[in-house]
């Protein structure tokens, strides 16, 4: 896959973004960057381009059921749903229309290096006893960091649902290297920057990590009765990564929580399954 490299800019400086085949928009900011992203217009159905794929990777923990968010850079019925979850969720008017009001939410959600205020890079680079940083994955560094980015907000609205309590990176991106030292499945989503385990902080369950989950946008979920996850909830973002050479599908399994093993590994099937 030809993947092309996008750099978001400070404030509201130029921002280009990937296409993939599959019109998979990416944003890939840099750590050092001083500004965030900040809109120009309101967005609502029918519109569509850059600001639009921004707002759909910041909305994307607010997915329906079973379900995640297209960043595609086009404002449809799907985009306009997660954007409604995300006003009710921070007590503003519903209208699935993104305004003023919205972006100022987002704006105060967000750390000047557009990452959100309670996750940073550092929680989800490669573990420093393997060097840390972006590189050494299955993806070119600027593509694993897009894609990291995006699982950042994805968290920021699962920590939102669980009360805003803490939740815990254990490990995020890791190297090929990496992986192998701690005994990873060889195609993992960790190398893909696709993927975090996570534990709860005081208060938080990882049955409740793993139950809200359903609803953030992560179609790969594992955690207690899982083999080997009984410590810690595995999420990823499968679906979208088209990168890995597998069939895009789900797999949740967290029997001690009440979800049984399920997958579901074509678009068909996803598409009869979408809730919208």
């Amino acid at each position: 896959m030809v993947v092309l490299a996008v750099v978001l800019m400070a404030a509201v400086g130029s921002s280009a973004l990937a296409l993939s085949p599959r019109r998979a928009w990416a944003a890939t900011p840099s750590p050092a960057t001083t500004g965030c992203y900040r809109w120009s217009r309101a967005l609502h159905v029918g519109m569509s381009g850059a600001d639009v794929a921004q707002l759909q990777i910041r909305v994307a923990g607010w997915a329906a059921y079973r379900s995640y968010v297209t960043v595609d850079g086009v404002f449809g019925p799907q985009t306009q749903a997660a954007v409604a979850r995300f006003q009710s969720g921070y007590g503003l008017p519903a209208d699935g229309a993104a305004g003023s009001g919205t972006f100022a939410k987002l704006d105060s959600l967000q750390d000047a290096d557009c990452t959100p205020v309670h996750f940073a890079w550092s929680e989800l680079d490669d573990s420093s006893a393997c060097g840390g940083g972006f590189d050494g994955g299955k993806l070119p560094a600027t593509t694993v960091q897009a894609n990291v980015f995006r699982v950042m907000w994805k968290l920021e609205a699962l920590r939102h649902k669980l009360g805003d309590h803490p939740l815990v990176i254990t490990s995020g991106f890791r190297s090929i290297l990496c992986n192998q030292w701690v005994g990873g499945a060889s195609n993992s989503q960790h190398m893909y920057g696709t993927a975090a385990d996570v534990v709860g902080g005081s208060g938080v369950s990882l049955c409740a990590i793993a139950l809200a989950a359903r609803s953030a946008g992560f179609s790969g979920i594992l955690g207690p009765g899982a083999p080997s996850h009984d410590d810690h909830v595995h999420l990823d973002s499968r679906i979208e990564n088209h990168s890995d050479g597998l069939t895009d599908g789900w797999y949740w399994s967290a029997p001690a929580c009440g979800i049984p093993t399920s997958t579901s590994t074509t678009l068909k099937a996803l598409e009869a399954e979408l809730d919208v």
